[in-house]
Parts: structure tokens; sequence; C-alpha cells
């Protein structure tokens, strides 16, 4: 399997590419996509996806750095444009925390979906991660009101309730889950992931952040713990792990057009 969803390009992981690559490839994970914040780390993840054969970028500005200038979106086409670089995102909404607020982020996630509809036009056709933090109901309805193609769309990191998956489900979008649905204090979110249909469950860390049980609260959370979150995943679905792992494969590689073996 591979890391869908983590961010090499933050100090954590400064330096340690290599290694943290090796390590995750030590315990199963073949390979990752890092992920854009800024229209500035988009470039440092391709620089990161370029230098390694299985790793991988997207483009996009996160909800919660919508308020950073200048955000220079030639980055992100340019970025998007080159074979490594799979997905944009991770964009979208977050009601959690108090800043940027909604009128911040709102207009540069409009502008994205633009941007990406319009870069569809010109034949750049990838699938967008999206961020979503308490912000199902805001997001959603925007989704719908795009000219997006909604089933290539993976709200990542879900920490919602099994009534906000059926949402996401509905609007034909994939789920990502990181190591979150292991928390026992986690309930709606490891109920939301039985339901999930099997050819739209994704896996990931979000790395540095999240680390699974048993290593809660460990700093940084690095890519080969996916490993850990699929295992649980696979339990709390009562499926064997051999027919999930091949699922998971399925789904990466139809998603993102990679090999994820």
């Amino acid at each position: 399997m591979i890391d869908t969803h983590c961010h090499l390009t933050f100090p954590d992981f400064k330096g340690r590419a290599d290694a943290v690559l090796a390590d995750a490839a030590s315990h199963g994970v073949s390979g990752c996509i890092t992920i854009s914040t800024t229209s500035a780390d988009c470039l440092d993840a391709l620089e990161i996806a370029r230098a390694h054969d299985r790793a991988w970028c997207s483009a996009g500005v996160h909800p919660l750095y919508a308020d950073r200038d200048p955000r220079l979106w030639h980055n992100i086409l340019a970025a998007a444009r080159d074979p490594k670089c799979v997905a944009w995102g991770e964009l979208g909404l977050d009601n959690h925390y108090p800043t940027p607020a909604p009128d911040i982020q709102r207009p540069v996630l409009l502008h994205q979906l633009t941007l990406i509809a319009d870069a569809r036009a010109s034949g750049i056709n990838l699938p967008v991660i999206l961020h979503c933090r308490e912000a199902f109901d805001d997001l959603i309805p925007i989704l719908k009101a795009s000219t997006l193609d909604t089933s290539r769309m993976v709200f990542h990191c879900f920490t919602g309730t099994p009534d906000n998956a059926r949402a996401c489900l509905d609007l034909g979008a994939m789920i990502s889950f990181t190591g979150v649905v292991t928390y026992r204090n986690a309930k709606d979110v490891q109920d939301a992931a039985r339901l999930v249909p099997a050819d739209r469950i994704m896996v990931e860390t979000d790395a540095p952040f999240l680390s699974p049980e048993p290593h809660r609260g460990r700093r940084p959370c690095e890519p080969w713990m996916t490993s850990l979150t699929a295992r649980f995943l696979a339990d709390l679905r009562a499926v064997p792990f051999d027919d999930f792992h091949t699922q998971l494969n399925l789904n990466t590689s139809r998603f993102f057009n990679i090999h994820a073996l």
C-alpha cells in the first residue's frame, strides 16, 4: 500500500525523505503522496516527488493557509502539469479554528475550484483532495454547485459522523481515514468507517500528525504507520487483511492513476 496523504515538506522531515521512505518500505508501505498546503511548498513537494520513484505530490492551498500571501497560482499550475503531481489539494474549509475566518477561506476555495475547472478544460484532469473539518454542511453544497466531477474527490482525514460520511458518499466522493480511527474515543469515526463501501475507502497518515495507536501522541507520525491504520480498519470492518489490502491498492491506483503496489 502507499500513504496517500502525508507532508514530507514539513520541518519534521527536513533532510530525511530518503530515510522516511526507506523505513516505510520496510513496513510494506511502498510509497507516499506528499501533500501541498501553500503555493510555495507545492514546488518543494514536487521536488521531493521528482527525486523519489515511489513518491508523488499534490498542488493546492490548505484552508488554514488561506490568509498567507502571496498566493502564487502559477506555481500551483506549474506543479499540476508535472507527471509526478497526481492531485489538486489539499483544499476545502475548516471551521475548527477561529482563523482564518470563513470569509477568507471561502474565496480561496472558490478560486481553486475555478482554476481546477479551467485546467481540466486545458487537459489537466487530476482528482481533488478535500480538507473538511467541522464544515460538511458548508463545503458539500459548494462542491455540488461546481462543475467538477465529485466522484473524483476524496475527503481526507475523515473525522466526522456516520451521517457526515453518508453525505460524502451521496456526493459520490471517496473517504480516507487516518490514525484517528484507531483512537478509543473515536466511536463516530469508527462507525463511519464500517459503512463506507469497499471501493470508496482509502488510508493515509496525514504525517507528521495523528499517529495511530499504539503510538498516539508521538510526533512525528511517519508514513510507515499507514500499515497500522490499515490493519485496524480491516479488523474493524471484519475483512481479511489480505483482501482489504488488495482493495486499498485498487482504490488508490484507480483514484490517483498510479501503481500502488
